[in-house]
């Protein structure tokens, strides 16, 4: 199963409900980078030195990164949805019957 990496801005209650479904996420609070202003490309790196697919919600600046330099770990840019649970499903539904996140850009979008 994949290893995550909640950037930011990611929420809380999404990260808690992957988690139940089985992965193993870090948040950017946890690894004791929160409220640092960390730019993008140093959040990317860092959860790629740690084989984590970045989650976040800032899909505009994550898709550039993808765009400039597709190798890292994994990239899930989501839509923001105030449906928390219904947002972890659709990232496990997204990722879990792939083999590797490596180089590749996730989007989840939300439920129209």
């Amino acid at each position: 199963m994949a290893k995550l990496y909640a950037d930011e801005q990611f929420p809380r209650d999404v990260t808690l409900g992957l988690r139940a479904l089985g992965y193993d996420v870090l948040t950017v609070q946890e690894a004791g980078k929160a409220n640092q202003k960390i730019p993008d490309d140093q959040v990317l790196r860092f959860a790629t030195d740690c084989n984590r697919a970045v989650l976040t919600l800032n899909r505009s600046d994550f898709i550039q990164l993808h765009r400039q330099d597709s190798n890292h770990a994994g990239i899930i840019a989501c839509t923001a949805n105030p449906d928390f649970d219904r947002l972890a499903t659709k990232i496990h539904e997204a990722i879990s019957t792939l083999d590797s996140l490596q180089d590749q850009l996730i989007r989840i979008y939300r439920d129209s």
